[in-house]
Parts: C-alpha cells; structure tokens; sequence
C-alpha cells in the first residue's frame, strides 16, 4: 500500500519520540491488527534538536514520568529511559521512503526505529543511525515528494481536532486516542 493512499484502512498518527505511540503500536502488533493500519508518521513537537540533546531537570523528569506511565499502562513492555528526545522528521521521511518502496519494508522500519529509540535511547534523527536501522533498503536523501507528503500527514492529523498521538481513524472517521487498553483496540477493529 503507498503511503499517500486512501483505503479501508485505519490510519495511525504516531511519532517515534512519543511512548505512548511506541506502547500502542507494540499492542496493534500483539492483538494481531497492525496490518489493517495505514501508518502516518508525525511531529508532535517540531522543535527537537538535531541531534539530540539530554534532557535535565523539568524535561528530564517529564521524560522519566512519560516511561512510567507506559510502564502502568503496558506492563512488559521493554521500555528504557532515552537520555532526551530527538526531531523525528528525519526518521518520518526515511519511513515514507522505504513504504514508498514496499509496505512491509516500511512498518518493519517503523517498528526498528520505535525500538531503537525506546529499548535503546538511540538518536533517530542520525542519519547514521537511520541508516543501520534501515539497512541495504536505505534511502540516502529523500525526494522533495517524501517531504511534501509528511507535510500532508501533519495537516491532515491537525484537521483531526486532536492535538495528540497516537491517534487512530477508522475509515467512518471514528477516533480512538492515547494508549487504550488492549480490549479497547479489539472494540475499535471489531476483533
């Protein structure tokens, strides 16, 4: 599926510096739903450095309880404190370019990357970083059109009236927001 397409599919707002986001699309995976998702990577705070920076004093504990309520919400989830938070535009676009090539090159991307960040605190707004988690499917730059189209993610996630990820849409434009239980996902795919 391309990624600028329209479907019976349900989207799914995320971006990879949120552990909510990582939290639900681990439990997309495990109820068995993630394929039914058109994934949409977007940035929920644009203003993150690259690189990444460590986070301290009020950010650092803001970031410390944002891991402890995923802890709550998702218990086992393998889930590290990161020393700060990364720009996610790098990686959004590469995942563009890599779904424009094949849909599952694109989610195991997205799924690598959330990891990569969450299990290991690594700056995935390194392209050197990027690069390893993208492997031989590695796009170098991407095109204007990657671009443009994370441009259309954001302006359509905002039209949403939600300021906040995750978010699904089910294609009657029913919402589903925040990490929900696993019960709550199964209601929302009727599975």
């Amino acid at each position: 599926m391309r990624p600028d397409s329209t479907s019976d599919r349900v989207i799914l707002y995320g971006d990879f510096n949120c552990p909510f986001c990582y939290a639900l699309h681990e439990r997309l995976h495990d109820v068995g739903v993630i394929d039914r998702c058109e994934w949409r990577g977007v940035q929920h705070a644009p203003q993150l450095p690259r690189p990444m920076k460590p986070w301290s004093g009020s950010l650092g504990a803001e970031l410390r309880h944002e891991v402890t309520m995923v802890q709550r919400l998702a218990p086992g989830l393998p889930i590290a404190l990161p020393p700060g938070k990364p720009n996610t535009l790098p990686a959004i676009e590469q995942a563009i370019a890599l779904l424009h090539k094949e849909s599952k090159l694109g989610m195991d991307f997205v799924r690598r990357t959330y990891r990569a960040f969450w299990c290991n605190g690594r700056d995935i707004s390194d392209p050197v970083v990027l690069k390893e988690l993208a492997g031989e499917h590695f796009v170098e730059d991407s095109d204007r059109q990657d671009h443009v189209l994370a441009q259309k993610w954001e302006t359509a996630w905002h039209a949403t009236g939600q300021n906040g990820v995750p978010l699904l849409v089910s294609p009657d434009g029913d919402l589903l927001v925040g990490c929900v239980p696993a019960e709550h996902v199964r209601q929302f795919f009727q599975v």
